[in-house]
């Protein structure tokens, strides 16, 4: 891939990220969602991979057409962890580098009558005490996986039960107002070379072990942003509105 210097570009070091920046993690600033969304607030960034919710809630981005992080039905790695039922949340403790989890978890418990009080949590190691806490990326995957007492409450299947599609959780947001030609077509290739270069990452990647990531990119995650990716974005944009999480913006996506 050749060099960006004159970019800067931001994304998440989660696992679900790693086709998207093949070839160019050098170029990369890594950072958690909120963290990312906060520079590219300050225009300390051109390009970061996003929470769907910041380029809906923020009218100052452009999307990359055809790249997303996205699910249909169960995602594995956004989750509500639970002790007791759904319906006695009067409090749900957020893993803070989240921000669409935070949004998609409203809407959904929303849409059954139930608006508990959402809190920052404290730190990963207090997760397990919790009664309901919404973690996500590689710690959720880890919670899942260390087989705690917690029901499991997965916001892909949710979302997907009740809209019957996928749900997109992050794109390539773009700062609008500079000349980014060039940016996009390298984004571009880098999911290009990630899709075609993903057994090697599934093989290789140190991140859990071998079937479970095989499992989780060729079932649980996908990175095609087309027609049913942007009807859930624009249901997504209908509910948050409808429970006053707006003002919501109308996505622009540009190739």
């Amino acid at each position: 891939m050749s060099d960006m210097p004159q970019f800067r570009i931001g994304s998440v070091q989660y696992l679900n990220a790693v086709p998207l920046t093949r070839g160019i993690e050098s170029e990369i600033f890594f950072a958690t969602p909120a963290r990312l969304a906060e520079m590219l607030r300050r225009d300390e960034l051109d390009a970061a991979l996003v929470s769907i919710t910041e380029v809906l809630l923020n009218d100052r981005y452009d999307i990359l057409d055809g790249v997303a992080i996205a699910s249909l039905g169960e995602v594995y790695s956004v989750l509500l962890a639970h002790k007791k039922p759904l319906a006695e949340a009067r409090e749900i403790f957020c893993d803070t580098a989240s921000l669409t989890s935070v949004n998609l978890l409203k809407v959904l418990l929303a849409e059954r009558g139930l608006k508990p009080e959402f809190k920052p949590l404290e730190n990963y190691a207090a997760a397990a005490e919790k009664d309901f806490v919404l973690l996500i990326g590689d710690r959720a995957i880890e919670f899942q996986r260390a087989r705690q007492t917690h029901e499991i409450f997965d916001l892909g299947v949710a979302w997907t039960e009740m809209t019957n599609l996928p749900f997109v959780y992050a794109v390539w947001a773009l700062r609008r107002g500079i000349e980014n030609r060039e940016l996009r077509r390298e984004l571009r290739e880098a999911k290009s070379f990630g899709m075609e270069t993903l057994d090697y990452l599934i093989e290789t990647r140190e991140e859990f072990d071998e079937d479970f990531r095989r499992d989780y990119f060729e079932w649980n995650i996908h990175y095609h942003l087309a027609g049913d990716e942007k009807r859930a974005i624009a249901k997504f944009s209908d509910l948050l509105r409808k429970h006053g999480l707006g003002p919501v913006f109308e996505p622009k996506f540009v190739s």
